[in-house]
């Protein structure tokens, strides 16, 4: 990412921070205890997509880098070592703000070379994490996007997006906009353990209803599911249940994975808050970032009758970019409503392998 530089006025400058230029100033709040905020300027709004991805999308954009949710198995920690800043506790309290991004976006997508391709939001850090209260730049994106009928999708586990939903409907009437919702533990003390910054699961689960309510087909991302943690019939039961009372359409669900950073700080975490499960996660993850082709089977396994229970269209993680393409749009069609009986329940023995 390339930054303008303007004058520092309250703030380490950039070349300290980024080993680039750009900063304008730092910021810090008692709203905000222990996190700054470091104002830039940046020359580019849109991220191109690799052609060898297989993600459903050509673009994506990132307002924000660093991201106060503190989401101990983040899989975006790592990128933060690009600005030279930590993957552990600066990643939750360093947040790089790109203040212009609206004001950028419009001007690279008014150009006659614009093919309106679909554009990603939340693809690595929250779009409404919180510093979006306080700088507000999703409405001057999605404005953006909408004037040029660029189609949009967003993926967040920021209540704030209830804000915007009036311009997201109006949005939705000249192109297409997804919406999704991350909501992956419902237990409430361990989601607040592992997503320290994050809004409480009730809160988000009425979020879901609000965008349904406006027509919204949501999708709801179940991911990560973690083992022994949050993948008992107990846990995966009430959760979709939960999910499809709140009016979701739709579940993409998928195994932890821990990349370079994320996994350090994940462990870090699991070694204080359940050492009992420290070396079970080690072998687990011991040869690969992903967990083994017999746990995501297993977990496909349990899961799949609870999603068919309740009505959900569902989708692993593993198969997501192939079917995601316009998927959290606006209703065309009611959900699916089937009522099949819960199957597939593992026995104790295989259990024990996980």
């Amino acid at each position: 990412m390339r930054w303008n530089e303007l004058g520092d006025t309250s703030g380490p400058r950039a070349p300290d921070l980024f080993g680039a230029k750009g900063l304008i100033r730092t910021v810090r709040t008692p709203e905000f205890s222990g996190i700054a905020f470091h104002e830039v300027l940046a020359k580019s709004a849109l991220n191109k997509v690799p052609r060898s991805s297989s993600m459903p999308f050509t673009w994506t954009i990132n307002p924000y880098r660093g991201c106060s949710h503190a989401c101990v198995y983040c899989f975006a920690r790592n990128t933060h070592r690009y600005l030279d800043l930590d993957a552990g506790r600066d990643f939750d309290r360093q947040v790089i703000v790109k203040v212009n991004i609206a004001e950028v976006l419009a001007a690279e997508v008014s150009r006659p070379s614009w093919a309106r391709d679909h554009v990603a939001l939340g693809t690595n850090t929250d779009p409404y994490q919180r510093a979006e209260g306080r700088y507000g730049l999703m409405p001057g994106i999605i404005t953006a996007l909408a004037d040029r009928s660029t189609p949009m999708s967003i993926l967040t586990k920021g209540t704030l997006l209830r804000r915007d939903l009036p311009l997201l409907s109006r949005a939705a009437e000249e192109t297409s906009v997804e919406i999704s919702m991350s909501i992956a533990v419902h237990d409430d003390a361990l989601q607040q353990s592992l997503e320290p910054g994050t809004p409480t699961t009730k809160a988000r689960l009425a979020t879901v209803r609000a965008a349904a309510d406006l027509g919204f087909d949501v999708t709801v991302f179940m991911m990560p599911i973690l083992p022994k943690l949050t993948d008992s019939l107990d846990h995966l039961d009430s959760a979709l249940r939960a999910i499809r009372d709140a009016g979701a359409a739709r579940v993409v669900y998928g195994a932890l994975h821990l990349r370079p950073g994320a996994r350090e700080w994940f462990f870090s975490w699991l070694e204080r808050e359940h050492p009992e499960l420290l070396d079970r996660y080690r072998r687990m993850y011991a040869t690969s970032s992903y967990a083994s082709k017999e746990y995501r089977r297993w977990l496909g396994e349990r899961i799949n009758p609870l999603i068919d229970r309740y009505g959900l269209r569902g989708t692993d993680d593993d198969d997501y970019p192939a079917t995601s393409r316009r998927r959290g749009g606006l209703r065309s069609e009611p959900a699916a409503t089937a009522d099949s009986p819960a199957a597939g329940i593992v026995a104790p023995a295989q259990q024990a392998l996980f």
